[in-house]
């Protein structure tokens, strides 16, 4: 717009500068072109007035983008506040959000603490009582409110629409010709059941022919049991001769061979874990081919469950849940566990069959019960609690139980005799504090804490609760929490007499199958800790064979972990709201995710059948 023009009475500048164009206003602007006609009111007046409303018009946008400046630069302050509140509430408790690996990684954690401190996360120590929380459970449950209705039920529409299917096949057999397989497998009961399933995966792969598989002897479970002492040998070998060629033993010109000499002796240094297949025919095979024979030791988890053709994937599921049957007298005693378990008028769930056979099974009816009468007849609905609280588990996560001196003093020895990598590294690197692998959800429930979850979640004082597992941590006063609240708590040693007990005294593994058994067939099943292997396999069987109708308690440890430590504040109505909500949601039914177990998770299209 130029320069602002001056007032009438200002003196005119002489210009030499003024031309006229065909009688038209010259180009020049500003107070030039104005001198020219200073003498004409008329038009001097009509140039005001122009000038003036020129001027309005430039006044007016020039306060419009003032204006809209200032709103912008209002929005993006707030917008940048908003942002930066946001980081600020994202970094704080990123560490809250970020999974752990359950093999401790020890400058990960380390680093995470920093962080929680830095973003001033409330410190809140655990000093292993519940004295206060105790006491409420037992004013809640002294009230004997009805149970919710939810307690002993799954998603049934959901779940129903998943159907075992595992057992259908559409390949022909393997003939085993590219040589023979021996596995020696490490670990319980549990860990040597999936190591089985995984080698008969290998096998069929290979085209090779799989020896019965041998059970190392391990210095924690401390079990000489082999193969034939848990499983039928036989209904294993002819269920999946469809699938592999099993024999019992090498052929005599194979026995005589030094294995290791020959370079076919692979032990878990050399296999990673979660192996993929492409491992095993490009590294495994040629070893195979050559040598005609191949030893796997410890085949703990050495197989990948995904990226897996389906038809292995099935195998996989086949052999869990088709192919390894106990033994008799392990399906006989665990029968009477059961019965014991559900009381007078007992009935066959829905995975009686398939656990304990046809014979075994019948051992569950009482009596004088007819089969075709049992409905009518009266029986008590069972809880089975895993509590995975023994002390090879309590000393493994290095976490703190209330105990003082004396537990540290008596884990660290553990450690050193039984993990001794693992007590190494806590002298030689910086860990997590136990206050920090608590909050992160990485210890094991402890007996009191098992207990409040179930009473918040509304179990009632009468519930008979049946508990698994060899020798808690502690003994009987860690269990008395249980036991003042639960009278009816039993466990393997009080269900079953001396003598029906004795042929099974100092083999782990076999006990381990009782409790499997029991755990299974229960009305529901709740978990302490969802990385224990019977937990997983246990879940699972539940899921393969339970028709929709049998629940299993799936906590989340960080979750209750968060709320136990406000176990001093907390107001008993809030605790079962909160625990009820965080139990419910693992509840959902879905589908098995990528890269995850098809024993714990077995719905999946490979291994049961979903009707849409």
């Amino acid at each position: 717009m130029g320069q602002e023009e001056r007032p009438d009475d200002e003196e005119k500048p002489e210009s030499r500068d003024l031309r006229f164009y065909g009688g038209g206003l010259p180009p020049l602007l500003g107070p030039i072109r104005l001198s020219a006609f200073s003498g004409d009111p008329n038009l001097k007046q009509t140039i005001n007035k122009r000038g003036k409303k020129k001027r309005m018009r430039a006044w007016h946008e020039r306060s419009t983008a003032k204006t809209a400046i200032g709103v912008i630069l209002i929005l993006g302050f707030f917008f940048l506040l908003n942002w930066s509140m946001l980081c600020r509430l994202h970094e704080g408790r990123v560490w809250l959000r970020r999974g752990l690996s359950k093999n401790l990684n020890a400058k990960r954690l380390f680093a995470q603490n920093e962080e929680r401190k830095k973003y001033g996360k409330p410190k809140r120590k655990y000093n292993g009582t519940y004295g206060r929380m105790l006491s409420l459970a037992a004013q809640a449950l002294e009230k004997n409110k009805l149970e919710p209705q939810d307690l002993w039920e799954e998603p049934k529409k959901q779940a129903l629409a998943w159907k075992p299917c595992a057992d259908h096949r559409s390949w022909a057999p393997n003939d085993g010709n590219n040589g023979y397989i021996m596995v020696t497998a490490n670990g319980g009961i549990n860990q040597q059941r999936v190591a089985v399933c995984n080698i008969v995966v290998v096998a069929r792969l290979l085209n090779a022919t799989l020896v019965i598989p041998k059970f190392m002897l391990s210095d924690v479970w401390t079990d000489a049991s082999q193969f034939g002492d848990i499983y039928q040998e036989e209904h294993f070998i002819n269920y999946l001769s469809p699938d592999i060629r099993i024999v019992k033993k090498l052929p005599n010109n194979l026995q005589s061979l030094d294995l290791e000499a020959i370079g076919s002796v692979v032990t878990d240094m050399d296999v990673m874990k979660e192996a993929k297949l492409d491992f095993y025919m490009n590294q495994i095979l040629p070893i195979l081919l050559k040598n005609r024979v191949i030893h796997f030791i410890g085949f703990g988890n050495r197989l990948a469950f995904d990226p897996v053709p389906s038809e292995l994937q099935r195998l996989r599921c086949r052999c869990n849940f088709h192919a390894l049957n106990f033994v008799p007298r392990i399906q006989e005693t665990a029968a009477l566990m059961v019965k014991r378990l559900r009381g007078r008028g007992s009935y066959l769930a829905p995975l009686d069959m398939h656990l304990l056979g046809p014979e075994s099974s019948s051992l569950i009816l009482d009596d004088e019960t007819d089969p075709s009468a049992q409905k009518k007849a009266s029986s008590s609905k069972y809880l089975a609690l895993h509590l995975r609280f023994e002390i090879d588990m309590v000393a493994h996560s290095l976490c703190y139980f209330g105990g003082g001196e004396t537990e540290q003093k008596e884990l660290d020895t553990y450690r050193q005799k039984h993990f001794p990598s693992l007590s190494t590294l806590t002298k030689t690197k910086k860990f997590p504090s136990p206050d920090t692998l608590r909050t992160e959800g990485l210890c094991p429930l402890t007996p009191e804490e098992a207990v409040l979850m179930l009473a918040a979640l509304g179990f009632n004082r009468e519930t008979r609760v049946f508990v698994a597992g060899a020798n808690i941590y502690g003994g009987s006063k860690r269990l008395a929490a249980l036991t003042s609240l639960y009278p009816n708590l039993v466990t393997k040693e009080i269900l079953l007499t001396k003598s029906e007990l004795q042929p099974f005294k100092n083999f782990s593994s076999q006990l381990a199958a009782l409790d499997f058994i029991a755990c299974a067939a229960a009305d529901a099943f709740a978990m302490t800790d969802s990385g224990s292997q019977l937990s997983s396999l246990v879940s699972g069987y539940r899921i393969y064979y339970g028709g929709g109708k049998m629940p299993t308690i799936r906590p989340n440890k960080r979750r209750l972990s968060d709320i136990l430590l406000k176990n001093n504040t907390i107001e008993w109505n809030m605790f079962e709201q909160r625990v009820r909500k965080a139990i419910r949601q693992t509840k959902h039914v879905f589908a098995r995710p990528i890269g995850r177990s098809v024993y714990r998770y077995p719905r999946c299209k490979e291994c049961m059948c979903h009707d849409q």
